[in-house]
């Protein structure tokens, strides 16, 4: 429990970060899974469709801190590699 005001204000705020950040997080991994599923099954050109939106995911997610910018651009190359 915070003991002062304004340690209880970034306790509240902290929540609501941690919510933005699951959110931008999760439709990132979303968008990746759905990449990778399409390259498994052999649907190269499918998959090269959705790696736009994966891209600009990672982007957004990085963008706001969710994820570090390295690993949004590592994660993009390692799917891009892929669909080669």
């Amino acid at each position: 429990m915070a003991n002062t005001a304004s340690a209880a204000k970034q306790a509240r705020a902290a929540l609501r970060k941690r919510e933005v950040n699951r959110t931008l997080l999760q439709a990132a991994r979303t968008a990746q899974k759905k990449v990778l599923s399409l390259i498994q099954a052999g649907k190269k050109e499918e998959a090269a469709k959705h790696f736009p939106d994966l891209q600009k995911r990672l982007d957004r997610a990085a963008k706001g801190k969710a994820i570090h910018r390295n690993r949004s651009a590592r994660i993009k190359s390692r799917m891009a590699h892929l669909l080669r």
